[in-house]
């Protein structure tokens, strides 16, 4: 007993943590668009069911009226039959009126007591079976005295609501029975009834479906392209010039793109030929610096030993020792390891320090 109840606890829990963390995941952005398309969703929605519904209660009051009309009329003709008990005459004028009236489903009259003695399709026959037993029909409460004031009512079928209608039967001051007569649902009530569920959920998902496309939309035609120019500008700041964007779009969007590669293509020619320019620059201070006939060394802006002469490497007794790249700082000072010896010794040529090539990134001393 404990684990059926439990399972379904913790089935329930399950779902609301799956539903928690699946929501967590959508910005604010995309929460104010879902609710803002459940509030228009519901509204459209509301407004369409308010709109049909009245439609339904249109066709139902004119049910109504004409059921009341019809029994008011009716009721006028067989009043004076019924007081003379001419039934036949009544049967005879009931039948010709139901044949020529298609919206009126039954006709049933009966006593001040509830007992019926003729009807459409009912007659006095069929209203009593084998056992003899009496059909009766519960009478509403309506004022005999007041004959222009007929209650109408009603009752739920599977085609349809039937519009149920009570007329007292009323001549020369005698109250003689009622006549209930049925009307048939309008064909629009029904039809409209079934359109009010059905259009009302049409419009609800209509809304949602047309939201999900402009999303799906918009991530197409407008989120990837963005996307892909926001990387494709961080590689151009992080030195890839190479990057390009190859998305087959036209409009704005397409020259915005053209835009970007054209772009990036000019910064790839610039970056080339700033290559070429610094490597021959750095062709001829290495040239220069090894011609030298003094001690030369080439250092960047950190004192990391780029080039080193051979005079200067004679000089500083380095010839045959892996220097390049060391810091001169810690080599001068013996700080390097027992490989390099410290200059302890009077210089007895004078060094030139040339200062770091414009552009090069690179210094000489």
């Amino acid at each position: 007993m404990g684990t059926s109840v439990s399972n379904p606890t913790a089935i329930l829990q399950t779902m609301q943590g799956f539903l928690r963390k699946w929501w967590s995941e959508f910005n604010l952005q995309t929460r104010l668009m879902a609710a803002a398309t459940l509030v228009v969703s519901l509204l459209m929605s509301g407004l369409t069911f308010w709109a049909v519904n009245t439609i339904q209660e249109d066709a139902q009051l004119v049910d109504t009226r004409f059921g009341r009309d019809v029994g008011l009329l009716l009721a006028a003709n067989v009043a004076p039959m019924i007081a003379d008990k001419n039934l036949t005459e009544v049967a005879r004028f009931s039948s010709r009126f139901y044949e020529n009236t298609s919206n009126i489903r039954y006709m049933i009259y009966a006593d001040p007591s509830g007992k019926i003695f003729f009807g459409i399709p009912y007659s006095e026959e069929t209203v009593q079976n084998s056992l003899t037993l009496e059909r009766r029909i519960e009478l509403p409460q309506i004022d005999p005295h007041n004959f222009d004031q007929p209650f109408v009512r009603q009752h739920h079928t599977p085609n349809g609501d039937v519009t149920d209608v009570f007329i007292p039967l009323q001549y020369q001051g005698k109250f003689l029975g009622v006549l209930a007569i049925g009307i048939n649902p309008n064909p629009a009530a029904v039809n409209s009834s079934n359109l009010t569920r059905d259009v009302t959920i049409a419009v609800f998902i209509s809304i949602w479906v047309m939201v999900i496309l402009g999303a799906v939309f918009n991530a197409l035609t407008i989120t990837q392209p963005i996307k892909e120019l926001l990387l494709g500008v961080k590689n151009i700041a992080a030195g890839n010039f190479k990057q390009r964007i190859t998305l087959p779009f036209g409009g704005e969007l397409g020259e915005l793109i053209v835009n970007f590669n054209e772009m990036a293509d000019g910064l790839e020619r610039y970056e080339a030929q700033n290559i070429e320019e610094l490597t021959a620059e750095k062709a001829n201070v290495d040239t220069l610096v090894s011609t030298i006939a003094d001690g030369a060394m080439l250092v960047d802006t950190n004192l990391q030993l780029l080039l080193v002469n051979p005079t200067a490497r004679r000089l500083f007794a380095w010839e045959n020792k892996p220097i390049i790249g060391e810091n001169l700082w810690k080599i001068c000072h013996g700080n390097h390891g027992p490989t390099y010896q410290p200059m302890n010794w009077p210089l007895t040529k004078e060094v030139c320090c040339f200062p770091p090539a414009m552009g090069s990134g690179r210094g000489a001393g």
